[in-house]
């Protein structure tokens, strides 16, 4: 008898408490207690239960040397510092402490250190580069770094890192990228910088990490500010409040690989801190500025519970309820956010990969308005160009196979109509051997080295369909109905869905790796059909041409088509991806606006992992 794992390639496993890929996901903000001396620019450390602030300003003329304990409800003033300061950076629990630098009232590069011992503070061994303006809280009382920050000798942006052993500071390797008003989290052997002010553009996004020796950049916020707060560790990173400029309220959360916007702060504040031993389901944010002057507030952040990260699909035997239960993505309930726009305007676009490793290559737009050869590739936050195809050309179904590194684009329209087929290696496009039917407005689905194309326009529209094996294209049993401008939904060739298109643009066939079959239509006709993600048994399709330019998404479910939440911009002609229905992209296209150049704009569509009880035999 076969197993579970042997079947679908899962481990069922026996839990006591229901596990989801991330709970951050549903964590909100609330009110906690206020402060008992309103101020900016303070320094944090703790956990959201045993917190401790201390130092900051207010007014901007006056820093002081306050330090107030939180236990979870309310604020209690304790000794003070024995050097008051503003802009300075610490680290540790409410009973060790280690606060470094700061401004002092009349220097920026303050390098007097002290630290707390639950009671009281001590000098000690100051900072060998004297900074201020960094939040940087990275580590313990008697293991931390600080990095970046503002000091008066020009060129004043610093990538100083230094390192703390409970007794003196050593100076380590530097950040890449000079910056203040920088935010800081995790631990000295596995920190993150985030945001910060740099010298172009003055508001970054970059991110690095820091792995105990070098600093690494790694993928940036989806919205650049200074003044970021953070908490938690490396790998599980809440960063929020901060200054776009003005005063933001947004929270991103970090899962080691990119970042999520989650629910924004009720307050929009800078200036903030956080308590540096929080965690990204249980933080605070605390104090800081925001119209009209400096805030005593305190706001608290909390998840439903805690969680245990599992691969989507996953299933396990809940020992606690005496049920099984799988990982999901209700896709019915996703949601659309902008992401990064292209860097050249286009539709009619091939399209490939990921949300988070996606690639358009050709189209149609401008300026100037023309066929393009251009491609670049998205890394779920920004779009970068790459070498351009040799073959300009359109079209109209967004079709391409394979990933970032490994792609297939075929036919399109040149014009006249071609067969052509390019092969990108990851660093290069080659002329590979052509589809037997030359065509525009052409679907298909799979990887570079097995590929299924279907339909498209020689003219008239087509039914033709042909594989391809890495070596050469065979011809199949075609579509029962001929049409261009459909997209092809589907990660495999043994697999897809042909959707939409003329002439009859709610069509739907769906191909199980030998023949087509009709099943359920789309409930919004449309051509020129675009940004497809997932697989045949669970994918999306997203706007179009209907008698209009449509906003309309649609979900597939393996047996028919649900409207779900509509995309904000209407466009036909665009490019998409998404490895699941639930983390899926699209980019380009056209509007009524753009004509004749088209769009750059991208947009995100996101469904949260859930948990749902199965039936078993």
């Amino acid at each position: 008898m076969s197993t579970y794992k042997e079947i679908k390639g899962f481990k069922v496993q026996t839990l006591a408490s229901d596990t989801a890929a991330s709970v951050v996901s549903t964590g909100a903000w609330s009110s906690g207690g206020s402060l008992n001396s309103a101020r900016g620019f303070l320094s944090g450390a703790g956990t959201q239960t045993a917190a401790q602030v201390q130092g900051g300003q207010n007014p901007p003329s006056s820093t002081k040397a306050l330090t107030e304990q939180y236990n979870g409800s309310a604020w209690t003033e304790v000794a003070d510092l024995n050097q008051a300061r503003s802009y300075l950076t610490g680290a540790g629990s409410q009973t060790a402490t280690i606060v470094a630098g700061g401004y002092n009232g009349s220097t920026a590069d303050y390098a007097v250190s002290e630290s707390w011992n639950g009671s009281a503070w001590t000098e000690v061994n100051d900072l060998n580069t004297g900074r201020s303006l960094t939040n940087a809280q990275s580590g313990t009382s008697t293991a931390a770094i600080v990095f970046g920050g503002y000091d008066e000798s020009p060129p004043n942006y610093s990538t100083a890192t230094e390192k703390w052993n409970g007794s003196s500071w050593t100076e380590v390797n530097d950040l890449n990228t000079a910056r203040y008003n920088i935010g800081g989290a995790g631990l000295s052997t596995a920190g993150i910088a985030i945001g910060g002010v740099v010298s172009t553009p003055a508001t970054s996004a970059k991110v690095e990490s820091y792995d105990g020796t070098n600093w690494t950049e790694i993928t940036g916020l989806n919205t650049a500010r200074n003044d970021v707060a953070a908490a938690g560790p490396y790998t599980q990173t809440l960063a929020f409040a901060g200054a776009t400029p003005p005063a933001s309220a947004l929270t991103e959360f970090w899962d080691g690989t990119s970042w999520t916007e989650v629910s924004d702060l009720s307050v929009a504040r800078q200036t903030s801190t956080s308590a540096q031993a929080g965690s990204s389901t249980a933080s605070l944010s605390v104090g800081g500025l925001t119209p009209p002057g400096y805030m005593t507030t305190t706001e608290e952040w909390t998840t439903s519970s805690s969680f245990t990260k599992t691969n989507l699909g996953q299933v396990y035997f809940n020992s606690g309820s005496n049920a099984f239960k799988v990982t999901e993505q209700p896709v019915p309930g996703g949601t659309w956010a902008s992401g990064g726009n292209m860097n050249t305007q286009g539709y009619q676009l091939f399209s490939i990969g990921t949300q988070t490793a996606a690639m358009r290559a050709g189209g149609y737009g401008g300026p100037p308005v023309g066929y393009q050869g251009n491609a670049e590739t998205y890394n779920g936050s920004s779009w970068t160009a790459i070498p351009a195809i040799n073959d300009s050309r359109s079209n109209e179904g967004g079709a391409g196979s394979g990933t970032i590194t490994a792609a297939l684009i075929y036919g399109g329209n040149t014009p006249p109509k071609t067969a052509n087929v390019e092969s990108y290696d990851g660093s290069s496009w080659t002329e590979i051997t052509n589809i037997n039917t030359a065509r525009s407005s052409i679907a298909g689905v799979g990887t570079q080295t097995a590929t299924l194309v279907f339909g498209g326009s020689t003219p008239p529209s087509v039914a033709n369909t042909e594989t391809w094996n890495g070596s050469a294209w065979t011809e199949v049993n075609d579509l029962n109905t001929g049409r261009a401008g459909g997209m092809g939904v589907g990660d495999v060739s043994t697999a897809a869905l042909m959707v939409g298109g003329n002439p009859d643009a709610t069509y739907t066939e769906s191909w199980d790796g030998t023949s087509w079959t009709e099943v359920n239509n789309l409930n919004t006709p449309r051509t020129n059909v675009g940004g497809r993600g997932g697989t045949s048994t669970n994918g999306i399709i997203a706007s179009g041409y209907s008698t209009a330019y449509t906003t309309n998404v649609e979900a597939w479910d393996g047996s028919s088509w649900t409207e779900i939440n509509n995309v904000a911009t209407a466009r036909y002609g665009i490019g998409g991806q998404g490895a699941t229905a639930g983390a899926s992209v699209i980019f380009g296209g056209n509007t009524p606006s753009s004509d004749p150049a088209g769009t750059t704009t991208t947009e995100e569509f996101t469904a949260s992992v859930t948990n749902a009880t199965i039936t078993v035999s």
